[in-house]
């Protein structure tokens, strides 16, 4: 089955969330770690906030793991399903 075939059935799409959404949660929490680990672990949320989210950050912060979730859930679930 063709990639255009598989998108068009609703399991295909069941299954691409179950990948994607736990993958993007795992990416932002890792990526909060490596960036932020002191705020987070001295409770200064202010800071993180303005360094991450604050002034429109948060779309750079959010927008390529969105993508990059969405290309590797795409990838993964047309490799798995058949």
């Amino acid at each position: 089955m063709t990639f255009l075939e598989k998108i068009k059935h609703p399991l295909f799409w069941t299954n691409f969330f179950k990948v994607a959404v736990p993958f993007f949660a795992i990416v932002t929490v890792i990526s909060l770690l490596i960036n932020s680990s002191s705020e987070i672990f001295s409770g200064d949320f202010e800071t993180l906030n303005n360094y991450n989210f604050s002034e429109g950050k948060w779309k750079s912060f959010f927008g390529l793991k969105v993508i990059f979730s969405a290309f590797y859930g795409l990838y993964i679930t047309n490799k798995k399903m058949k």
